[in-house]
């Protein structure tokens, strides 16, 4: 079945469509809203995205593998992201990761086996002054702890993900908010 956006997203580009130059300019606004309802790029987000912004499916694949923040496969509930650049690696991220591979039962780029959780590791998080870090969907959580970690781990597991609803991500509130004037 081919992909479409829900009439609430379908809002939010429309909303964004006359401040951008051209359709291309759309390109990772658009990608940004279809991966926060599919969960991840898959091919008929692509397409959709191709489709709808007049480029070719090429051009959409480029910007996905591209970027590490869209997903290129199914992932869990909750994506847990060990930022592994140098200062947070410094600071102790190898260890976060390990930790986190022994609690979920998995490696990095697997799922756990109760579709809870996947576990990526990402080459910078932008919060060099927390490390080590990790993100969980949209959330940082800096100075990681074995102990702590065991307690945010506990906390997201009891959370339903927020996917299929529209997100509260920069892209959709500002949107949001200049509906509302």
């Amino acid at each position: 079945m081919a992909f479409e956006l829900t009439p609430e997203r379908k809002a939010v580009l429309d909303d964004l469509a006359p401040r951008y130059p051209n359709k291309m300019a759309l390109t990772i606004p658009l990608l940004h809203l279809c991966q926060e309802q599919e969960g991840w790029c898959s091919p008929e987000v692509m397409e959709y995205v191709a489709r709808t912004l007049e480029v070719t499916t090429a051009h959409v694949q480029g910007v996905v593998t591209f970027y590490t923040l869209f997903l290129q496969g199914k992932v869990g509930e909750h994506v847990v992201w060990v930022c592994r650049t140098l200062s947070c690696d410094l600071a102790g991220a190898a260890d976060v990761q390990k930790h986190l591979e022994k609690k979920l039962g998995v490696h990095v780029g697997q799922t756990t086996k109760d579709g809870k959780f996947t576990l990526l590791k990402a080459e910078c998080l932008a919060a060099c002054g927390g490390g080590p870090m990790c993100q969980i969907d949209d959330e940082y959580f800096e100075n990681l702890t074995p102990a702590k970690l065991d307690e945010i781990l506990a906390r997201v597991a009891e959370q339903k993900s927020p996917r299929g609803a529209i997100q509260f991500s920069p892209l959709t509130t500002l949107t949001a908010a200049r509906r509302e004037k």
